[in-house]
């Protein structure tokens, strides 16, 4: 027993003995990115008058809903600034807001009131109310996003997640085994039946919505988890904390395969979000900036900072489904819409440029030897 464990430590080991940088060297050269690339503010939104706390784009890459301590939510043409709607809301105390994507003609808000509001968009309409209001939740809602347009997922500071039939109201599937509160959510972009959430116990988890289990348990971080959101090929995904990094963990090797921090940078992150292509991981700061870091490289300095800052703590951003803008919230009261020309990045996949499994074969490798040797353990016991 002691020394399959030794073997089971010793494969660990391994594992993290070399990052990504390492690896990457044996592949040949990787296509640089431009520093800084074409990056120009092209839209300020203005018209919230309290701190924004949440964004989400819509589907069509056009239109995004923002929620505010102002107690509305806005919904935007990012391309023309024009407001299309405002929803007032009964709580002005919200936290979350997502945009349903197949078909946007649903959008979602909730915190302190402990509800998920769901609101059936009326442009031109004075009045709005919630066409549903889903409540289970102990606490406060933290963060909440489409499923599909019969479903929603959101977590809460009960430390639980949970799986909701939009139509009914009723709860589907609850998804507790967080230590603490938790703080962000994502879904799957490749299998609706993934979930990763991130929590205030420095544990970002998989879910598997069809059995309600968690699959995965992934640690690394040493303070509250704010932020989670997949890569877009669904095997991997990236989360933002409190002790100043963001991480890339590979779901397929279950082990940590980059960490993204500067002794420069010493104050938390509240929200990441991944380029189309995947290359790049922008991240929003407590310091009013948003750094970009190249996921292929030693995670050790930022690609490059976007230019005008906020002016007060960023607290939300997103990257548009078609890859070309991105929008941050701040605390500021605004919203700003940025363009990029990113040669390199979303005109060519990151898989044009690198083999990704090939470059987590190692980590795959090892962990397969994990599991043979997890199940000898198994049955000895």
């Amino acid at each position: 027993m002691a020394r399959l464990k030794n073997d089971i430590d010793e494969m660990r080991s391994i594992k993290r003995k070399k990052g990504m940088a390492d690896v990457l060297s044996e592949k040949g050269d990787v296509r640089a990115i431009r520093k800084p690339p074409q990056t120009k503010l092209r839209r300020t939104l203005k018209g919230h008058f309290g701190k924004v706390y949440a964004m989400h784009w819509a589907g069509d890459s056009q239109q995004l809903v923002s929620a505010s301590q102002d107690g509305k939510l806005i919904i935007w043409n990012a391309m023309t600034t024009n407001k299309v709607q405002a929803i007032p809301l009964r709580s002005s105390w919200v936290m979350t807001c997502a945009f349903e994507q197949s078909e946007g003609n649903l959008v979602a808000c909730g915190g302190l009131d402990n509800l998920c509001s769901i609101y059936a968009l009326q442009p031109g309409a004075q009045t709005v109310r919630a066409t549903k209001e889903l409540a289970a939740h102990d606490g406060y809602l933290s963060c909440c996003r489409f499923v599909d347009k019969s479903h929603i997922a959101t977590s809460s500071g009960d430390s639980t997640c949970i799986y909701w039939d939009v139509e009914s109201g009723e709860v589907v599937t609850t998804f507790s085994g967080h230590g603490g509160d938790v703080m962000s959510l994502a879904v799957s972009p490749t299998d609706s039946n993934t979930l990763v959430s991130g929590s205030v116990d420095s544990t970002a988890k998989i879910w598997d919505i069809r059995t309600g289990t968690c699959v995965q348990t992934h640690s690394g971080h040493e303070s509250d988890i704010n932020s989670v959101a997949f890569f877009p090929d669904g095997r991997s995904f990236g989360s933002g904390s409190d002790d100043s990094t963001c991480r890339m963990f590979d779901m397929r090797s279950y082990g940590e395969v980059n960490s993204f921090g500067s002794e420069k940078i010493l104050c938390g992150i509240t929200s990441i979000a991944f380029s189309r292509s995947g290359r790049l991981l922008f991240a929003g700061y407590d310091d009013f900036n948003t750094y970009v870091w190249d996921t292929l490289s030693d995670g050790e300095a930022p690609a490059f900072q976007i230019p005008t800052p906020h002016e007060n703590k960023v607290s939300c951003l997103g990257v548009n489904p078609s890859g070309e803008a991105l929008c941050t919230g701040s605390w500021d009261t605004l919203l700003k819409v940025s363009h990029f020309n990113l040669e390199g990045v979303n005109s060519h996949n990151l898989s044009s440029q690198i083999n990704f499994p090939s470059i987590f074969h190692r980590f795959g490798r090892n962990m397969k030897l994990r599991t043979k040797v997890n199940m000898k353990v198994s049955k000895r016991l």
